[in-house]
């Protein structure tokens, strides 16, 4: 069912079912609905187990029972697995006046044979037919096998889809079938002359939030019945509340595109918004947004006459001169995304008591800094502007000799201080321009190519950029991991959608403005993950030079893969738990150091997706899966489709999306324990470790370790004193530091292993160098380090 337009649907759908009550017949139902902490709410059939290999069962209503921590929500889709902990309220949802159409398809399904007990990973399968029949193709060990599926019932949000040929209960999402498909289905099961039947088809898209389909439908009985009495007036009321639901959609459509920075999309959809027949509210809404958009060109446009008039009254040629360039670059790249910088100017441009030139800084520090730190000096925003080129240049040299040669003429300059240079950081462009996109018509995809480690070859990786991209604006993102026999390409089409004959991706990533990574991390023929360095790299990198070249939102990056990807995925997330705001391991297996490194993901949300027939991974995963949501601390949800084995399923995509923008990543926790075992798992938030005790040390390559091997920990916790605590199996520690964690303006206390690693020495003193070279290594330049403080002696080290 589509997440668009819940927020309006819970006070329109009842009025549209009041209209359309003439035809609507029910019983009254009820389901339990749970909703979360995050704000999600799950409805479905409740139950509780003590772990994910027990069989679900009701809750004990006086509590005497044993301990269960885990509750799931049964949809009859999927089962959702959360933790007690993660719930807000369970309340049992009112009787409502309807119950769910659904259509009841005769099969000759199967009840006796062949069982299907897994389904291994998809090979083929054929659309539906008109008769609701397809083959279903799987490989198995052995060989392929086809397996002839029918729909024996269609209700708004789920399909029961059984074998024909083996004995296979399967669930699909209702929306996975294509309209036409689903509606050519649903005309077979209904008898044309019964008008009945018509409007349960319509009553049945209405469930299914289909509002053109629902009202096309009564429109259909229009016709098919002209002489039936009165049925165009009967049918009117349903008609007109169906338009206004459709039109909801719509402007709530245009409102999510607005929200993901579309905005010649939405402006061009908004002038276009129909009009007939639709409410007043609605329409008063379109106006409103299309008059803001008009608003915010007029502002542009008084921006440029206010600054221009200014200019012209700065007497000295010298300093025109050098605005020139920077008037010339506000004209090509200043727009709605960043006209919000130029406040503080057009707050003071007509303040008597400020000279020009002061004004005139205002505009130059707001557009490099943000309109909250402008500033009146015109030097110091004219060396702004030139310490961002440098900057830009520094970030995007990769010969040392010549940073060396950029820092020490920054260096001199009066806008080169830590605390400005942070700001020029956060809102510059990223430091590499972007190469040329795969193709004139496929806008935003593109092809490149990062080092990987000594003695490896280099790792290509795709990048798909949402519509209307603005290197300014920062998108949340996706690193997506591709399983075996698939590519990175159908990565991409999996989140943003396939292109299209118009040359555009209609998927969700677009829909929500996300970026989308693809790493070739795998070999030719690799079948298995190896949890190994150059896997690790192959990501890692990967993001990294994107964040180098496109405007990623270091706080909203999802890790997510399918079966080997997912596998790497869920290791990585655990590796690597400062990088992510969310891990999505797609039909994933738990193994090798998963079971050591699962304290790492008290800190990141885990969304886990499976199918119940795939090889009885749900009961292999069950000892981790069962940590994460028993103990106190994580935040995991865990989603098993009935009937469903080794795929992709887009069905829950919807889902995803819904649940990643509710994350970001707290990359400055008060407090974190974490477990390593490979020497390159040595960096958590803002602690950099070396010389990990070996005994502690796991190659991949030499798994298992041997019995009693323990993993490496590494604590750390910001005390109130404004110090750090750091606790670890090595002295050899970098602690990285942002005024973000600690006060640089007072003392600062570093504690390792029992001792002060700063103690007696000078405040920690913000680094120009430490700033630029974080940024440089780490790609983020949302959250720099601006100093650093390295045992056993304390030292100050400049580079990683």
């Amino acid at each position: 069912m589509s997440r668009l337009g819940r927020s309006f649907l819970d006070v329109l759908l009842p009025i549209a079912i009041c209209a359309v009550g003439s035809f609507w017949a029910g019983a009254k139902s009820s389901a339990a609905e749970v909703l979360l902490k995050d704000g999600r709410v799950l409805k479905g059939k409740l139950g509780v187990v003590g772990s994910l290999a027990d069989q679900p069962q009701a809750p004990d209503p006086t509590g005497a029972g044993p301990l269960r921590l885990i509750l799931l929500m049964d949809d009859d889709l999927r089962r959702v697995f959360i933790s007690k902990r993660q719930i807000q309220e369970v309340r049992q949802e009112a009787p409502g006046d309807m119950v769910d159409e659904t259509f009841h398809i005769r099969q000759r399904a199967l009840r006796h044979g062949r069982l299907v007990k897994s389904v291994g990973p998809v090979m083929k399968v054929t659309p539906f037919d008109e008769f609701g029949r397809r083959i279903f193709t799987f490989n198995t060990p052995k060989e392929p096998i086809d397996i002839i599926q029918g729909i024996t019932l269609i209700a708004p949000r789920w399909t029961k889809v059984e074998g024909i040929s083996h004995i296979w209960d399967m669930r699909i999402a209702t929306t996975s079938i294509p309209r036409d498909v689903l509606h050519k289905i649903l005309l077979k099961q209904i008898d044309a002359k019964n008008i009945e039947h018509h409007k349960k088809i319509a009553r049945f898209y209405l469930q299914c939030e289909r509002y053109a389909e629902a009202r096309a439908a009564l429109e259909e009985i229009v016709e098919a019945f002209p002489d039936r009495p009165n049925i165009k007036d009967e049918l009117a009321p349903s008609i007109r509340s169906l338009r206004q639901l459709g039109a909801q959609r719509l402007l709530s459509e245009m409102k999510l595109r607005r929200k993901a920075g579309q905005h010649r999309l939405v402006l061009s959809k908004l002038q276009m918004f129909p009009s007939e027949g639709v409410a007043g509210e609605i329409l008063q809404s379109v106006a409103e947004m299309i008059e803001e958009y008009k608003s915010h060109q007029a502002r542009g446009k008084e921006f440029y006459e206010q600054f221009d008039a200014i200019l012209a009254q700065v007497k000295d040629e010298a300093v025109v001169e050098r605005i020139a360039p920077i008037r010339d670059e506000l004209s090509r790249e200043l727009n709605i995304n960043t006209l919000p910088r130029m406040t503080a100017f057009m707050e003071h441009a007509a303040d008597a008591d400020l000279l020009p030139e002061e004004k005139i800084s205002l505009a130059i520090s707001g557009w490099l800094l943000g309109s909250d730190a402008a500033a009146e000096k015109l030097p110091v925003s004219l060396s702004l502007y030139k310490v961002r080129d440098m900057v830009r240049q520094y970030l995007g040299e990769p010969i040392k000799l010549r940073r060396e040669q950029i820092f020490r003429y920054l260096a001199t300059e009066e806008g080169a201080a830590p605390s400005l240079v942070a700001g020029l950081l956060a809102q510059m462009k990223p430091p590499l321009d972007a190469p040329e996109p795969v193709s004139e018509k496929q806008p935003g995809y593109y092809r490149l190519e990062v080092p990987g480690l000594p003695k490896e070859p280099p790792v290509r990786y795709l990048v798909q950029l949402p519509p209307e991209y603005d290197p300014y604006r920062r998108y949340p993102t996706i690193v997506t991991l591709q399983g075996a026999g698939t590519s990175a390409a159908h990565q991409i089409d999996w989140w943003a959608g396939a292109w299209t004959d118009d040359n555009w991706r209609r998927g969700q990533a677009a829909r929500h403005g996300y970026i989308v990574i693809a790493p070739e991390w795998t070999v030719e023929h690799q079948k298995h993950y190896g949890y190994s360095a150059r896997e690790h790299a192959a990501v890692l990198n990967s993001l990294r030079d994107a964040c180098r070249r496109f405007a990623v939102d270091t706080d909203r990056v999802f890790l997510s893969g399918h079966s080997i990807g997912g596998d790497a995925a869920w290791d990585l997330g655990l590796a690597h738990p400062d990088l992510w705001a969310g891990v999505i391991p797609i039909v994933a297996k738990a193994d090798r150091y998963c079971a050591h490194y699962w304290e790492n993901a008290r800190l990141v949300p885990f969304y886990f997706i499976c199918g119940e027939l795939d090889g009885g991974k749900m009961t292999s995963n069950a000892r981790e899966l069962d940590r994460y949501l028993r103990y106190s601390g994580y935040n995991c949800t865990v989603v098993e489709y009935l009937g469903r084995g080794h795929e992709h399923f887009y069905d829950e995509v919807l889902d995803v999306f819904d649940w990643m923008g509710r994350y970001r990543r707290d990359f400055f926790p008060r407090e974190f324990l974490c477990s390593t075992m490979r020497q390159w798992d040595n960096y958590f938030w803002y602690l950099e470790l070396e010389g990990l005790p070996a005994r502690s040390m796991v190659d991949p390559g030499a798994w298992p370790p041997p019995r009693g091997t323990l993993p490496a920990q590494v604590k750390a916790k910001l005390t109130a004193n404004n110090g750090i605590y750091v606790t670890t199996g090595t002295t050899d520690v970098t602690v990285w530091i942002s005024p973000r964690m600690l006060d640089l303006k007072r003392r600062v206390s570093i504690t390792v292993n029992g001792r002060r690693a700063n103690g007696g020495g000078p405040f920690v003193q913000p680094d120009l160098r430490t700033i630029l070279e974080d940024v440089r290594t780490r790609s983020d330049r949302q959250n720099p380090f601006w100093a650093k403080v390295s045992t056993p002696t304390g030292r100050v080290r400049s580079t990683r």
